[in-house]
C-alpha cells in the first residue's frame, strides 16, 4: 500500500487578511474582496479593479531585515508558511530537518521587483541596480526563502506553470511523500503580479474583466454575461504529513490528496484545447489515482475565472467525464471571491475544498446568475449548500495547456481531533 497524504495545517494571504478563517467567511457570505485597484495610478488601463492584498506590512509580520530582501510575492509565500506551520502545531528542528521539505510555485514571481528594478536601470544606469535584484525576482525563492527561515532541509524546489502552478505544487508535494523522500512537505503558492506591466499585458490579451463600475459582479464564471476574469494576489501554503505520522502525533487532519492528475493540451499558447480533452484527461487521471469513480465526487470547485472559452471547455470536459452525473455534482468557483490568483489560486481552491468537505457546506458561485446554455453542468447558485461531501475535486488549467487536478478525500471523523473552526490559519 503507498504512504497517504493528509494536509494538518493551512495558511492564507488573501484580500481579507492572514489566515483561512476570513476567506472561508467571505466565501460562505458571498463577499467579494474585488475592488478598484489602489497601488498605482490606473486612469490609462482598460481594466482598473483587482483583488488587491491591502494594508500590507512584511516588515511587522517577518524578519525585517529579509522583509526589504524579499519581493511582495516570497513576502506571501513566508507568511503562509509560517501561519501553515503554527496552523498544523509542527516544529522543524534538527532531528527532523532532512526529512521535512518546500516546495512552493509562482506562475510569475518577482514581476514587481523587477518592474521597480528596470525602472531605476532606465532612471539611474546598471550600476544602480539592486544587488539583490535576481535573488529577489527569481521565481524559486519564495521555497529557497521558506527553507532558510524555517530550517527545512528536505526536497527544496518549485512549479511554474501558470495557473495551474499551485495545484501541480500541492500534488507534487504530496508524490514527493508517497514515494518516501520527505514525511513533510510545506507546499502550495505565491503571487504578486497587480503591477502596471502585468495589467497592461492582461489587458492587451484581452483576458480581463472591463466592469470597472461595478467590481463586486465582475467575475462571472459560466455566467452568459462573462467577459474575463479578475486579477487577485495572495498566498495559500499547506502542510503536508505522511497519514499515519500524522495520526501518531496526534494531528489536526483537514483531508487527505487522494488523487492526483495532470496534462496537456497541446493546442495553444492561451487558448484552451475546443474539444475540453485536455481537461478531462487531468481529471480522468485524478479519479484514477484516487481509485474512485465520477459518481463518488460530491463537490467540484471549477478553475471558471469567467472568460468566455474557459469556463465554456471546462464544463464540457466536466460533462465528458461524468455523463449524467455532471446534472447532479454540484460546481462552483469561487475565484469572484478572492480574485484570480494566478500561481497561487490552485491551493486556495483547495483549501476551500477541505473546508466545504468537513463543514459540510459548499460555496455558491458567485455572480453565477444566468447560466450560459453552453455550460450545461450543476453551477451552485445563491446560498452555500449544505451537503455530506467525502470526495472533492479542484480544478486549474493554466496558460500553455498545463492541467492539473487535485481529488481531496475526508478522513473520518473517528480520525480527526476535534477543534474550533476559529484557529483556521491563525496568524502565529
Amino acid at each position: 500500500m503507498r504512504r497517504r497524504v493528509v494536509v494538518t495545517g493551512m495558511g492564507s494571504v488573501s484580500p481579507f487578511g492572514l489566515g483561512l478563517r476570513p476567506l472561508w467567511d467571505a466565501v460562505l457570505e458571498g463577499r467579494s474582496g474585488v475592488g478598484p485597484i489602489t497601488s498605482f495610478d490606473v486612469s490609462e488601463y482598460p481594466t482598473r479593479i483587482a483583488a488587491e492584498v491591502t494594508d500590507w506590512d512584511a516588515e511587522s509580520l517577518m524578519d525585517p531585515k529579509q522583509a526589504k530582501r524579499s519581493d511582495r510575492y516570497t513576502q506571501f509565500a513566508v507568511v503562509a508558511s509560517n501561519m501553515a506551520l503554527e496552523d498544523a502545531r509542527f516544529s522543524i528542528t534538527p532531528d527532523n530537518a532532512d526529512r521535512v521539505g518546500v516546495l512552493i510555485g509562482s506562475g510569475i514571481g518577482g514581476m514587481r521587483t523587477w518592474e521597480e528594478q528596470f525602472e531605476r536601470l532606465l532612471e539611474r544606469g546598471p550600476m544602480k541596480i539592486s544587488p539583490f535584484f535576481v535573488p529577489m525576482m527569481i521565481v524559486n525563492m519564495g521555497s529557497g526563502m521558506v527553507s532558510m527561515i524555517t530550517g527545512a532541509r528536505g526536497p527544496n524546489t518549485t512549479v511554474v506553470t501558470a495557473c495551474a502552478t499551485s495545484t501541480h505544487a500541492l500534488g507534487d508535494a504530496a508524490e514527493i511523500i508517497r514515494r518516501g523522500a520527505a514525511d513533510v512537505m510545506v507546499a502550495g503558492g505565491s503571487e504578486s503580479t497587480i503591477v502596471r506591466c502585468a495589467l497592461a499585458g492582461f489587458c492587451r490579451a484581452g483576458a480581463l474583466s472591463r466592469r470597472n463600475d461595478d467590481p463586486k459582479h465582475a467575475c462571472r464564471p459560466f455566467d452568459i454575461a462573462r467577459d474575463g476574469f479578475v486579477m487577485g494576489e495572495g498566498a495559500t501554503v499547506m502542510i503536508l504529513e505522511e497519514l499515519e505520522a500524522a495520526r501518531a502525533r496526534g494531528a489536526t487532519i483537514y483531508g487527505e490528496i487522494a488523487g492526483y492528475g495532470m496534462s496537456g493540451d497541446a493546442y495553444h499558447m492561451t487558448d484552451p484545447d475546443p474539444e475540453g480533452l485536455g481537461p478531462m484527461r487531468a481529471m480522468r487521471a485524478a479519479l484514477a489515482d484516487a481509485q474512485v469513480e465520477p459518481r463518488d465526487v460530491g463537490y467540484i470547485n471549477a478553475h471558471a475565472p469567467g472568460t468566455l472559452a474557459g469556463d465554456d471547455i471546462e464544463a464540457k470536459a466536466i460533462r465528458l467525464l461524468f455523463g449524467d452525473h455532471a446534472d447532479v455534482v454540484p460546481v462552483s468557483s469561487t475565484k469572484p471571491i478572492h480574485g484570480h490568483q494566478l500561481g497561487a489560486t490552485g491551493a486556495t481552491e483547495f483549501a476551500v475544498c477541505l473546508l466545504a468537505m468537513r463543514e459540510g457546506l459548499i460555496p455558491a458561485s458567485l455572480n453565477s446568475v444566468n447560466i450560459d446554455p453552453e455550460c450545461q453542468v450543476n453551477v451552485v447558485q445563491g446560498e452555500p449548500l449544505k451537503a455530506d461531501v467525502s470526495v472533492s475535486m479542484s480544478n486549474s488549467f493554466g496558460f500553455g495547456g498545463h492541467n492539473a487536478v487535485l481529488v481531496g478525500r475526508r478522513v473520518e471523523i473517528r480520525d480527526r481531533p476535534q477543534f474550533s473552526t476559529s484557529k483556521i490559519g491563525a496568524c502565529p
